[in-house]
């Protein structure tokens, strides 16, 4: 055989396990289960009536908008009926990960094949009537998706973002021993920078603590209109890939159907036997090791079972079955009848029996209850999820006697709580992150679990190294994969954290608000614990790496999704961020990004007020305000920890200058308190928006990131004109940190200039001193680039204005 026909889907089955472990009437029930199937697939696409053809095919039995993919259906469809064998054989765990997209016809078939959608749906029932509602519901408005999304049994991964199947199906496999993800990976999806990441995963896989996944590479040769790159590689190449990857491949490809059954059946023992085997040795010396784990690779032809030509077109077997195979069967007469020929050519008069139900026999390859792929509870983590064993997070206070006079690491503080988080709970949590646990100054966490690691050991490893098969703490240069991972891991129903530096975490998906949104509205689906982003090495302490490194923009994404899903929260100190992340970790169903920078901060409450102060969400503070019982002059507002700061710092500089000034001090630490009420749960109302912010006098709202999006979030706002927010204005490059504040206008000198250009009570009252800040603030910058770092009086200030305040409060109660 040339190499060029090595690499086409046609012929007799050629595989690298021989063998025909498959009677004949195995054979014979293999076909009519997958003639069932496709034929499930085609109508989901195209019917809304006569579902088992019981008349001729009319043009009215069509739904008037096609839509729906069918060329990667029948190959997902082999795959799934053929595991569902050795889950009977060895009673296994396992469950299916659809990864090509738009792939839920193929699972749906199945789950409703089994029964379990039935059973999950009682309208969708097994005869011609709930055949028909569950035709006409795909891809239908009030229906569901083509992917397969939450409505879907047994799924965790919808497949709409490509390349996160296999980190998914990892993220499920950690600290679940017993369970076997069985992973289909579209050729197109495996083009895709997550997935080619992803398949490094083995590295990190214990085969004692952890299960495992078995992908399914399924090269059928087109994207929507282009050839995939794997499917056009030769079949030498192609399996020195995967080798090289760290897998053990096995060949499968044809579509003869007979010999196909044989093959496909022959590689799944030969794969789930040396699974097992693995297993079975580590589990019994006690002993991890990192395998060549088993994959496979089927190559069958898009739109398998397609008509090969339609007209003069091709059809099955290349790009044009990849979505809806005939799109105009509404409006073309002859091409209705191929469709008719073609859905006819599955039997469906003897595979559904009278009342429309699949006949017997086809139940027969399905396993029982909840070992059918589609039950499996694994994919409906809420199920089985266990509550992490907490600490008290006030144990771990940082004592605060003097506000904002001490100078701590927030972050490392907080690492001895989620030391103690890990230690507590060594079989349901874990910490993903690219590689910078350590430069995040959680480094604390490795006190209790270790990084996980299964590739080779050096001696100076032990070195701070920190490596270990059975470690708590998983780091891989790839967002991507490690956020996958967490997903599978808490859709799964464990817990876990994903820490990373703020300016790169740009590039994970999007998918799993739009998954837990989804979920809010499937009864059936239970809670799973949050996913939970922490972000640190923030814009504002980057000004030593850079403009590369200098985005806080992930917060204008996560701002766009699902009100019900996303909470955002930039606590201001060490305090406050142990409460947030009490909370977070505590929640269910949400996606909850944390902000905090890992270096030293002044430290501003204690923590019975920083507890009070983040259950509020937003807050007057008192401590650094001089407008107790009068209408405040202006109001200095922050939300970030750096900015902050700068805020508090701008305070002083004004009370300096203007010590009869009445300031008022305001902190957030939910953003979404700034919204209105009708468009986040979080809202303030406007009278509580109007105790704070007043209707007509000036705010100075310093923000961690883009000045654009509190905009956005209080256009509905009473006084919003009276709003002026400081933020990241893209601007950046070497610079110190003070330096690169002036840049983007959010340092102290800066807000106290528009402060005192914004109240008119001052007239010309504040020229001198806009003009001595003027001069402090060129003095900085010139005193940067001369010597490269900031002034060390500024670098350390504290705040120094308590006995102005005491004395402030004795006046006022005097009066």
């Amino acid at each position: 055989m040339s190499d060029k026909q090595s690499i086409r889907a046609f012929g007799p089955a050629r595989s690298t396990v021989k063998g025909s472990p498959l009677s004949a009437s195995d054979v014979s029930l293999y076909n009519d289960y997958f003639r069932a199937s496709c034929y499930l697939s085609l109508g989901m696409i195209y019917l809304r009536d006569n579902p088992l053809l019981r008349e001729p095919l009319k043009k009215e039995h069509l739904k008037l908008r096609l839509l729906g993919h069918f060329g990667s259906a029948p190959g997902q469809i082999f795959t799934y009926m053929h595991f569902n064998r050795l889950i009977k054989k060895y009673d296994l765990d396992a469950y299916f990960v659809s990864g090509p997209g738009h792939g839920a016809p193929a699972v749906l078939s199945q789950s409703y094949l089994e029964g379990v959608y039935s059973e999950v749906y009682p309208e969708k029932s097994l005869d011609i009537q709930g055949l028909q509602k569950f035709f006409k519901y795909f891809s239908f408005p009030g229906g569901i998706g083509s992917h397969a999304t939450p409505e879907t049994p047994g799924s965790i991964h919808e497949g709409g973002e490509l390349g996160y199947s296999i980190s998914h199906a990892f993220g499920s496999v950690f600290d679940n021993p017993d369970l076997i993800a069985l992973t289909m990976v579209g050729d197109g999806e495996a083009e895709t920078g997550p997935l080619a990441t992803s398949w490094h995963s083995t590295k990190f896989l214990n085969p004692i603590t952890d299960g495992a996944v078995l992908p399914v590479l399924h090269l059928n040769g087109y994207k929507i209109n282009n050839p995939t790159i794997l499917a056009r590689i030769s079949h030498e190449e192609l399996k020195q890939l995967f080798f090289g990857y760290g897998w053990e491949p096995f060949f499968v490809e044809g579509d003869e159907l007979d010999s196909m059954h044989q093959a496909m059946a022959s590689t799944f023992d030969h794969c789930v036997g040396l699974i097992k085997e693995y297993q079975k040795k580590a589990r019994g010396e006690g002993k991890a090791f990192r395998p060549r784990w088993p994959m496979i690779i089927l190559r069958t032809p898009k739109g398998w079972t397609a008509p090969r030509k339609l007209d003069d077109n091709y059809l099955g077997g290349f790009w044009r079955a990849h979505q809806v195979p005939i799109t105009d069967v509404n409006s073309n007469a002859d091409h209705l009848k191929v469709l008719e020929s073609w859905m006819r050519s599955y039997e469906p008069e003897r595979l559904f029996d009278e009342k429309g139900a699949p006949i017997a026999a086809l139940r027969s390859i399905c396993p029982e209850g909840n070992r059918r792929m589609s039950a499996n509870l694994v994919a409906n983590g809420g199920l089985i999820k266990k509550p992490l064993n907490m600490p008290d997070f006030k144990d771990y206070a940082i004592p605060v006697n003097q506000p904002g006079a001490t100078m701590v690491g927030s972050m490392n503080n907080m690492a001895g709580f989620l030391r103690d988080i890990v230690s507590r709970n060594m079989q349901n949590f874990r910490l993903f992150g690219p590689d910078e646990t350590e430069s995040n100054k959680l480094a604390r966490v490795y006190e209790a679990g270790k990084k996980v690691w299964m590739g080779e050991y050096f001696e100076e490893d032990a070195d701070g190294g920190n490596l270990d098969m059975a470690g708590r703490v998983m780091e891989m240069l790839s967002e991507h994969t490690c956020e996958g991972w967490l997903e599978g891991y808490v859709l799964s129903g464990r817990h876990g954290l994903l820490n990373s530096y703020e300016p790169f975490i740009h590039v994970i998906d999007s998918m799993h608000c739009k998954w837990i949104e989804k979920c809010l509205e499937v009864e059936w689906r239970a809670k799973v614990a949050s996913l939970n982003i922490l972000l640190t090495a923030l814009v504002w302490r980057q000004d030593h790496n850079g403009f590369t490194h200098q985005d806080p923009g992930f917060l204008d994404v996560v701002a766009n999704k699902s009100p019900e899903v996303v909470r955002i929260y930039l606590p201001p100190d060490g305090n406050c961020l142990l409460s947030t992340m009490n909370h977070c970790l505590r929640s269910s169903n949400y996606v909850n990004v944390i902000v905090a920078d890992k270096q030293d901060h002044l430290q501003y409450l204690d923590m019975e007020k920083a507890v009070q102060h983040c259950t509020k969400g937003i807050g007057i503070w008192p401590e650094f305000s001089t407008d107790a019982g009068c209408d405040p002059d202006v109001i200095m507002a922050s939300c970030g920890d750096i900015s902050t700061q700068e805020s508090l710092a701008a305070v002083d500089l004004l009370l300096k200058h203007f010590p009869d000034l009445k300031i008022r001090f305001v902190n957030c630490v939910d953003l979404f308190k700034l919204i209105h009420p009708s468009d986040h749960p979080h809202g303030l109302s406007d009278p509580e928006w109007l105790s704070l912010f007043t209707e007509d006098k000036p705010v100075i709202f310093n923000f961690h990131s883009y000045p654009w999006l509190v905009h956005r979030l209080t256009y509905k706002r009473p006084g919003k004109g009276n709003l002026h927010v400081r933020g990241y204005r893209e601007k950046g490059n070497i610079d110190t940190p003070l330096e690169l504040a002036i840049r983007n206008q959010t340092d102290r000198f800066s807000l106290a200039i528009d402060a005192i250009d914004r109240m008119s009570l001052l007239k010309n009252r504040g020229a001198a001193a806009r003009q001595t800040l003027l001069n402090e603030q060129i003095a900085a910058r010139t005193e940067a680039f001369e010597t490269g770092m900031d002034p060390p009086d500024l670098t350390k200030w504290t705040w120094q204005q308590a006995g102005l305040l005491k004395k402030a409060a004795e006046k006022l109660s005097i009066n």
